[in-house]
């Protein structure tokens, strides 16, 4: 398209809003080569802000290529269904340590994924929506206080993650876990370090169960308002350690951490 005058073409109005109605690198570049036959300062500002966020987008293309390689290569010796495991809440002084287990397909639409604590919880709630829809499938496993004072807080955290691969309608090929390996798991399986920086499985793993178990940690905070769960979602804040100091540990904490057994033992009204 070409531009006798500015009044022989779109407004500038309209060009914008098919701009913004672009979300592909190929149509927003397309559109930028257009705009620089048009000679109106407005469409060569909006040319640059097309070829702006193309270049973002191929970034973010190349970043999730990047999280997709490992699988790409275990796919290549025969390993199509591969699951990516991630727990959260370790050090939390109250509620559920919890895991999930993702298997995601070959080519996964789902921009913007990365590791969960580097995202908003809104970004990570729409995510988790994301990631369910688009999955091969998902488990999600819980392991509440009462075990994790009798097992220890690492070997709970296993547990769950063992929990949640077998929690997958099926088995995958091939288990890829963040940072450690699941010895009552009888799969292939590697840990990787920094897993869920490094690999799109274990991401998304690691956002849905982050949403899951905060969304646990909010139910509390309704059963046991005097700690404020649902702001500090059971983590050694200032605020929960002041609540502990007044009103003690609830059901629901972690007898076998040190901040708890030191406030049980000083006789703290239960339950808040």
């Amino acid at each position: 398209m070409t531009w006798g005058s500015p009044s022989s073409g779109p407004s500038l109005a309209a060009l914008r809003q098919r701009a913004a109605g672009l979300g592909s690198e190929a149509g927003l570049r397309a559109l930028a080569r257009e705009l620089r036959a048009d000679p109106r300062r407005g469409a060569q500002a909006l040319a640059a802000r097309c070829l702006r966020r193309a270049s973002s987008l191929a970034r973010e293309r190349q970043r999730l290529a990047g999280l997709l390689a490992l699988r790409e290569q275990l796919r290549r010796r025969g390993m199509e269904r591969v699951a990516g495991v991630d727990e959260v809440g370790m050090g939390p002084l109250a509620g559920p340590v919890v895991a999930a287990a993702v298997v995601l397909p070959r080519r996964p639409e789902l921009p913007g994924l990365d590791d969960s604590k580097r995202l908003a919880a809104s970004v990570r709630e729409r995510l988790a929506e994301a990631i369910r829809r688009h999955a091969l499938g998902v488990g999600v496993a819980e392991v509440w206080p009462p075990l994790i004072d009798r097992l220890n807080v690492y070997r709970a955290g296993l547990l769950a993650m063992t929990r949640a691969v077998r929690a997958l309608p099926e088995a995958p090929d091939f288990v890829l876990v963040d940072a450690r390996t699941l010895p009552d798991l009888a799969l292939p399986q590697r840990a990787l370090v920094r897993g869920d920086a490094r690999d799109a499985s274990i991401a998304a793993a690691s956002i849905v169960a982050k949403v899951h178990r905060d969304a646990i940690m909010r139910r509390l905070d309704r059963r046991f308002p005097a700690y404020g769960f649902c702001r500090h979602m059971g983590y050694p804040t200032p605020e929960h350690l002041d609540a502990l100091h007044r009103v003690g540990p609830s059901p629901v904490h972690r007898r076998s951490f040190a901040p708890v057994a030191r406030h049980a033992a000083l006789g703290g009204a239960p339950g808040g």
